[in-house]
C-alpha cells in the first residue's frame, strides 16, 4: 500500500516541466495548460506581444473557417506546442464541441513567431458572449 504522505511530494514533482510523455511534452491537457501558463509568463514582453497578435489573427481566421450556423459556443481551451521555428507540433484541447475540434485542427496549421526556446507552449482560451 502506498504511503499517502508522499502524495503531495509526488504531485509537486509532476508540475508541467516534469510531467511529460516520452517526447518531453506534457501527457495531459491539464499539464499542458499549466506549462503554457508558465511559458507565456516567462516570455519577453515584445515577443509576447507579437505572439498574442499572431494568435488573435489566427483565431479570427479560424472562427471564420469553423463557424457554422447555430454552433455550440460553449467555452473551450486549446494549448499548442511550438518548435524552434514557431510551427505547431502538438496540441491539447479541453472541450469537445464541433467548433472546438475544428479550431484545434485549424490552429495546428498556423505557425506563430519563433520562440526563444522550444518547445514553447501557448494557450487559446475561447468563450463567446451574445
Amino acid at each position: 500500500m502506498p504511503n499517502i504522505r508522499l502524495l503531495p511530494w509526488l504531485l509537486a514533482a509532476s508540475l508541467p516541466w516534469t510531467a511529460t510523455a516520452a517526447d518531453g511534452l506534457p501527457a495531459s491537457f491539464d499539464e499542458a495548460k499549466l506549462r503554457a501558463d508558465h511559458d507565456e509568463a516567462a516570455l519577453p514582453p515584445e515577443l509576447a506581444g507579437r505572439i498574442h497578435q499572431a494568435q488573435a489573427t489566427a483565431l479570427d481566421a479560424g472562427i471564420a473557417q469553423c463557424a457554422m450556423p447555430h454552433a455550440d459556443t460553449s467555452p473551450f481551451t486549446l494549448v499548442v506546442a511550438l518548435d524552434a521555428q514557431g510551427t505547431v507540433t502538438s496540441s491539447w484541447r479541453a472541450g469537445d464541441t464541433p467548433l472546438a475540434i475544428c479550431m484545434e485542427k485549424f490552429l495546428r496549421t498556423r505557425p506563430l513567431p519563433a520562440p526563444p526556446k522550444a518547445p514553447l507552449l501557448v494557450s487559446y482560451e475561447l468563450s463567446f458572449t451574445r
